[in-house]
This record gives C-alpha cells, structure tokens and sequence, in this order.
C-alpha cells in the first residue's frame, strides 16, 4: 500500500511517518517511459457498489471508456446484481476480484499459511464468482494490504495482474505531512513492461484535485504510458456518516480529458498483456 497509516500514536509514531513522507518525496519524478502511442488511462472500483456503478453507464457509454470493477463478498451477490455485472461485462468492462471477506491479508497468511489464506480469502469467493459466470485475472488488495508471499500465492492462482493502492497526500492529526504531484508518481503509470504488480492513484473524496488529475492525464499521453486510478463508491455531494467514494462529477472531469487527450481506456488484465 503506497499511502501512511495515519493511526499511529505519539512522537515515534509522528517520526515514522514523517520520514516516510520524506521517502516518498523521492518516489519519482516524472512518470515512466511506455510504448509510443499508447498513452492511456485504466479505472477501476472496488467493493460491491454495483447498482450505484451500473447507474454510471450513460458516463461510461459518453466516453466510450471502460473500467474494470472489483468485487468483494460476492456470495452476497443478488441475481439482479449478477446481471448488472453481466451486461457492464458486455459492454467492455472488466470484473475482477476483491476478495471473499476482505481481510487483512498479511494477518491471514501469517495465522493459517497459504492453505489458511487461500482457504478463507480466495476459494470461497472465487467459487460464487465462477458459479455466476464470471472468470476473474485480475486482483485488488483489500485495503492495499499485501506482502511478497501473498501476491506469489495470487499469481499462482491464476491472476495475472495485482493492483496495490497509491495516494498523493497524507494528514496526520490536522497538518499536512505531504502533498505530491500525481504526475510525479511513478508507481501509478504503467509502462507496459509485462509487471504484474501495480498502484493505482484513489480518486476518492478530496484525494486528488482536477487539476492533479489533469496533468497527470497529460503525462500517460507524452510519455506513452498508462495512468492507473480508483474510487469506491459514486457520490454526488460531500460524504458524511463515515462514507468513502469520489464525485461523479470529479470522474466526468477524468473521463472527460482523457477522451480530449485520445488516450486509451485499459482494464486492467489487459496492461501485462501489451508489451
């Protein structure tokens, strides 16, 4: 997970995070270098938002963009829901997985091993998913929670493509400890290498601002590479009661200038496999 924990407590914890924040002033400078003309951006959601992603599709169908939707708890699936996902599936987007509980899965595979993780957090909900149609490569880590054991055990599962979390600004007890230039992020652009291991910018409430975004968008294009963001839940005022999601209006600006721009709209399986 390429963000701080904003939960840690006294002045050990306020150094750590700081020195992590200095770190991360040296994550990049400038995004990488893809393949020319391919220049692109890949969206993607996650968690079981899936009548309020549905409701986006005139959005999508604008644009002529596509995403790709990350599905946690699908044994919770409804048949209505099963076939929104369907018909998003139809029109070019991309189901993935998110996991069966989403857990923490770091504490999984240190409790139970490989068999333990896989038994409580891949089989089940793999299962529910092949049993409403659906063939999931690619995968996003709960709460961008993850260590090199769990994504070997991933990849030898099938997926082909893991998506990590990646945010440009971070709080910590009201002061800014930093803000940096998405278009500086080199974890969020993918420069079409084959990697299987990847971040995506979060495009939630007050994460980034339309101008960030622009910019970024800008750079996919001149570098040939393709941006990598995500959100939660579609809103369309200020969430309050402890939700978490971004503006409708904020992705109409996203979709917008990428469209302007020409770029490409990738799932995300399809990254590793242009090269």
């Amino acid at each position: 997970m390429k963000y701080l924990n904003n939960c840690s407590k006294g002045r050990k914890g306020f150094l750590l995070l700081l020195l992590a924040a200095m770190l991360g002033a040296f994550w990049g400078c400038g995004s990488p270098s893809g393949k020319p003309g391919a220049g692109g951006i890949a969206i993607s959601f996650d968690d079981h938002f899936i009548k309020e992603w549905y409701e986006l599709r005139p959005l999508f169908q604008k644009y002529n963009a596509k995403a790709t939707f990350f599905i946690t708890c699908p044994d919770s699936l409804n048949a209505e829901e099963v076939a929104m996902l369907k018909q998003l599936e139809r029109e070019g987007h991309e189901i993935g997985f998110h996991g069966t509980v989403h857990a923490k899965s770091i504490e999984l595979m240190a409790a139970g091993g490989p068999k333990g993780y896989i038994e409580a957090e891949l089989e089940p909900g793999l299962r529910h998913m092949i049993a409403a149609g659906f063939k999931p490569t690619s995968y996003a880590h709960p709460g961008g929670n993850h260590n090199d054991r769990v994504d070997s055990v991933l990849l030898a599962k099938g997926f082909i493509i893991l998506r990590d979390v990646a945010i440009s600004r971070r709080k910590y007890k009201g002061f800014q400890l930093y803000a940096w230039p998405p278009r500086w992020m080199n974890a969020i652009y993918y420069p079409f290498d084959g990697g299987q291991k990847v971040d995506a910018l979060m495009i939630d409430y007050d994460e980034v601002n339309e101008e960030e975004i622009t910019e970024a968008i800008r750079e996919a294009k001149e570098n040939g590479s393709a941006l990598m963001v995500f959100g939660h839940e579609p809103l369309y005022s200020v969430p309050r009661n402890g939700k978490y999601g971004f503006n409708v209006s904020f992705l109409a600006v996203v979709l917008r200038e990428a469209h302007h721009q020409g770029l490409k709209f990738y799932t995300m399986s399809e990254l590793p496999k242009l090269q």
